[in-house]
C-alpha cells in the first residue's frame, strides 16, 4: 500500500513538473513565434528605438532559454493584442523607478533581474557604478547589460561567447574606461585601458597567458569600491593582499611598483630603445649569416674554375 501511494505520489510531482516546464516553453515559444522573425525597430513615445527581432536559437542557447518572457516582462500578458497591464510586484517597482533612467525602453523588466540575482543586484547598486545611477542619476554609468549584453543572449562567463570572458572582459570595461569624455567627466587621473595594456599584466594577457589578471581579478566585480575605500582589493593597506594571490611574499616596494599611472618618458623610451637593440642585433645575426654562406658559395664556384684551368 505504502509503494502504491508512493509511487502515485511520484508521478503527480513530475506531472506538476512537466506541466510547468511545458507551461515556460510555451510561453516563450508563443512569444518568439512573432519576435523570432521580425526585424527592424519602432519608436516609443519617448523617442527610444527598440529592436523588435529576438534571435528564438541563440535566445534558447542562453542561460535564460528555460525562463518564460514574461518572468521579465512582468507587465505583458501571453495575449500580444493587449496594452502591457500586468501588476508588478513593490520591490520590482520601486526599482524600476530609480534605474527608469537609465533603462528607457523597459525599466520594469531591467529591475527584474532582482527577482535572480538580489544580492548581486544590491551589490552593484551599492558600488560607484550603482551610486551613480540611483543617487547621480547618471544614464553613462555601467548596470547589468553594458557588461553582459542583451539579456536575451547571456551566457556562462567560461563561454567564449560572453562579454565578461576572460578574454573579453578587458575590452568590456575598456569599453567606458578606455573612453576619454567618461574619464575626464569622472575625474579618472589616467586611462586605464592604456596603462594595463602597456603593463606587463596586460602584455601577458595579449599573448594568451591564462594566469594573466585582468580588470576583475584586481577590482573585483559587482562589488568594486572606490580605490581610496577601505574595503577595496586596491586600497593602499590590501594591496599586498591582493597582490599576494599571485605574487606571494609581495612587499610594500613591490606593490607600489604595480599602478595605472603614467611610467613616464624613461622608462618608455627605454622600452623602444631595448627593441631596436634586440632588432639590431637579430639584423646582424641573420646580415651575418647570409654573408657567410654567400662567402662560402663564391669561394666554392672560385676552386671549381681554378680546378678546371
Amino acid at each position: 500500500m505504502k509503494k502504491t501511494s508512493t509511487s502515485i505520489s511520484i508521478m503527480f510531482a513530475l506531472a506538476l513538473l512537466l506541466a510547468f516546464c511545458t507551461t515556460v516553453q510555451a510561453s516563450s515559444s508563443s512569444c518568439l513565434v512573432c519576435h523570432n522573425s521580425m526585424s527592424g525597430k519602432i519608436a516609443l513615445e519617448s523617442g527610444q528605438e527598440i529592436d523588435l527581432k529576438v534571435d528564438g536559437e541563440k535566445y534558447q542557447a542562453s542561460v535564460h532559454g528555460f525562463m518564460a518572457c514574461t518572468e521579465c516582462h512582468i507587465r505583458f500578458g501571453e495575449d500580444p493584442h493587449k496594452s502591457p497591464a500586468g501588476t508588478v510586484p513593490e520591490n520590482i517597482d520601486e526599482l524600476s523607478k530609480k534605474i527608469g533612467h537609465k533603462a528607457r525602453v523597459d525599466a520594469v523588466a531591467y529591475s527584474a533581474c532582482v527577482n535572480c540575482h538580489e544580492g548581486i543586484y544590491d551589490m552593484v547598486l551599492e558600488s560607484p557604478h550603482g551610486e551613480n545611477i540611483v543617487s547621480k542619476n547618471e544614464m553613462d554609468a555601467a548596470l547589468c547589460l553594458d557588461c553582459h549584453g542583451s539579456p536575451h543572449y547571456i551566457v556562462t562567463a567560461e563561454n567564449e561567447g560572453s562579454r565578461v570572458n576572460q578574454w573579453s572582459i578587458v575590452e568590456t570595461c575598456g569599453h567606458c574606461h578606455g573612453d576619454k569624455e567618461l574619464t575626464e567627466k569622472y575625474n579618472i587621473e589616467t586611462n586605464v585601458l592604456t596603462s594595463y595594456i602597456e603593463s606587463f599584466h596586460g602584455k601577458k594577457h595579449h599573448l594568451g597567458h591564462k594566469g594573466a589578471p585582468t580588470c576583475v581579478n584586481c577590482h573585483g566585480a559587482h562589488d568594486i569600491k572606490r580605490k581610496d575605500d577601505p574595503s577595496s582589493p586596491v586600497f593602499e593597506a590590501n594591496k599586498k593582499a591582493t597582490c599576494g594571490k599571485c605574487h606571494k611574499g609581495a612587499t610594500d616596494k613591490f606593490v607600489a611598483a604595480i599602478t595605472h599611472k603614467p611610467v613616464g618618458p624613461i622608462p618608455h623610451y627605454m622600452e623602444i630603445g631595448l627593441i631596436l637593440l634586440t632588432l639590431s642585433t637579430f639584423a646582424f645575426i641573420i646580415s651575418h649569416v647570409i654573408l657567410e654562406a654567400f662567402s662560402d658559395i663564391r669561394d666554392a664556384l672560385s676552386k671549381k674554375k681554378e680546378a678546371r684551368k
